[in-house]
């Protein structure tokens, strides 16, 4: 038998709730340790690994501790945006004054709120030996792998390269208040989804042999909007849900986002990207579509066209929940269901490459350094939307902190 990756989960809320999820179907890895600000969902994640059987995890009273808990090898990151950077700080200098030994570090999306902080993140892991890995789970999604792969072995070949990626993520808003303030996000939808289709229309257009680094992007052109939830009813709506913690009568961040990418082949063909995303859909649940069209073919993907759907006439009565689908709007009706959700968003092939990838002491094929490049796409995103422009690349970025961030946008 060889060797098992000991996982420590840094963060304990949703978005690791679905890792741990995932790991039912990843080989060679057990949870060894959590460590959350919020001991009660600390115990909450622990407990669910004990309940799925991928591990015996410990909960830590501080991040230090986790890190030198010899049963655990590499973390996962996922903590609120706006406390990253002290995060991977204090891994760091545990890891350099030999608290800890650790293999590497995978950290959620975005990297970081602005470029500055992405640039800090990518010094702090390249002055260790760590290896780290990014977890955009839409690039590792089944349905986009098997479909870029099949598009660029039978159809590329013949017909020439893919030149255009349509990529959109559309929900009714975030589980947590902490998502809809803008400067502890570091914007709205734009941060929070758009770094999603960019990173996965990239991917399509990329052929397999070339590097992630192959695309250069030339232009960025993008448009932001509150199309919702500015409105006084459903401003006062979140202020409700949330106890006044999100107040967008005062400081709303941008709910609808839609950007135009070019790049440029490394033959010279021009290249775009087509990303939409919105916090102000109203459907069955969690939307995520994907295109790719090239010459002579298309690709096309839609996370609702799912193989099983339930129908609940009206006198089939019941609570608000997501039992179905992620972001589920209703509980009658014609529901799609998404029979394995871990699987189906990226989540079980991702965190399969991770651990593989770890274990093999070798980096990442999505690793800090695309966190960094979708992090300065979506900077650019924010300053053409500010500036009703088209932003040219290379753009000088370094200090650019959206409004949205800074708290003074107002739509």
């Amino acid at each position: 038998m060889g060797r098992s990756l000991g996982i420590g989960f840094v963060g304990a809320g949703f978005m690791n709730r679905f890792h741990v999820q995932s790991l039912v179907g990843v080989r060679d890895c057990d949870v060894t340790g959590v460590f959350s600000p919020t001991q009660a969902n600390a115990e909450a994640l622990a407990g669910l690994a004990k309940e799925l059987g991928v591990g015996e995890p410990r909960v830590h009273a501080s991040l230090a501790e986790l890190v030198a808990d010899p049963a655990v090898d590499a973390l996962w990151i996922a903590t609120t945006n706006d406390t990253r950077i002290a995060v991977i700080e204090e891994i760091v200098d545990a890891v350099k004054s030999g608290k800890g030994t650790l293999i590497g570090i995978a950290c959620e999306k975005p990297l970081a709120r602005n470029l500055a902080e992405a640039r800090r993140m990518i010094a702090l892991i390249e002055s260790t030996p760590l290896l780290h890995g990014y977890l955009e789970n839409q690039v590792f999604e089944p349905s986009i792998v098997r479909g870029k792969e099949i598009i660029w072995r039978r159809a590329a070949p013949i017909a020439g390269r893919p030149y255009l990626a349509r990529a959109a993520e559309e929900h009714s808003g975030p589980h947590m208040p902490w998502f809809w303030d803008g400067v502890r996000q570091g914007g709205g939808v734009l941060n929070d989804m758009l770094c999603h289709s960019y990173e996965a229309a990239r991917f399509l257009l990329t052929s397999p042999d070339e590097t992630r680094e192959a695309l250069v992007v030339e232009e960025v052109n993008a448009q932001i909007a509150s199309l919702k939830w500015t409105r006084r009813e459903y401003a006062e709506l979140l202020s409700e849900r949330y106890g006044g913690a999100v107040d967008y009568k005062r400081a709303p961040a941008e709910d609808f986002a839609r950007a135009s990418v070019k790049l440029r082949a490394p033959g010279g063909e021009t290249l775009l990207v087509e990303a939409t995303t919105s916090w102000s859909f109203v459907g069955p649940a969690l939307r995520l579509r994907a295109e790719l069209l090239g010459p002579e073919y298309a690709l096309e993907v839609d996370s609702l066209k799912a193989d099983l759907s339930v129908f609940l006439s009206r006198r089939v009565t019941g609570a608000e929940g997501e039992d179905l689908v992620e972001k589920q709007n209703a509980e009658q009706g014609l529901m799609p269901v998404v029979a394995d959700e871990a699987g189906v968003y990226g989540y079980v092939a991702e965190n399969r490459h991770m651990v593989r990838r770890f274990l093999d002491g070798v980096m990442p094929d999505e690793n800090w350094c695309d966190g960094l490049a979708v992090t300065e796409v979506l900077m650019a995103c924010y300053k053409s939307a500010e500036e009703g422009r088209t932003i040219a690349f290379p753009a000088n970025l370094t200090d650019f902190v959206p409004q949205v961030a800074q708290g003074t946008w107002r739509g």
